[in-house]
């Protein structure tokens, strides 16, 4: 899972490997819905020119394939809501969620950083999946 910022170029690096925080989606799940905040994944967005692409490498799951519509961007601070509260959860122990836990922790500390900067300059955002 990594970010996607609305425009051109933001203007500062927006990669994060975003690998853990994929293979730990449900348990991440689980974790926002029971801290009252919107699952990572319901940040996710794609146009209909990834949902070849995402067929291809085998999206299947229903909460993907509703969201193949022209592309939804959110406001950063929402999307800030959701990783402080998974940090928030994760910091004192991570290995709640198994031995990946360290991994997606520094994951979700990379997202807010990015997070911070898209919402200092107003802009907007999405997560996109990638299967390579």
């Amino acid at each position: 899972m990594y970010i996607v910022v609305q425009g051109e170029d933001p203007g500062y690096d927006i990669f994060v490997n975003g690998r853990a925080l994929a293979r730990n989606e449900d348990a991440l799940e689980q974790l926002a819905l029971q801290l009252g905040v919107k699952p990572l994944l319901e940040f996710f967005s794609a146009d209909e020119n990834s949902l070849p692409l995402l067929i291809e490498a085998g999206a299947s799951s229903s909460k993907l394939m509703d969201k193949m519509q022209a592309p939804q961007w959110y406001a950063a601070e929402d999307g800030l809501k959701t990783v402080n509260a998974l940090i928030g959860a994760l910091g004192a122990a991570p290995h709640t969620i198994g031995s990946e836990g360290p991994a997606v922790l520094s994951e979700l500390l990379e997202y807010r950083v990015v997070l911070e900067k898209t919402a200092a300059r107003e802009l907007k955002w999405h997560l996109a999946v990638s299967w390579q």
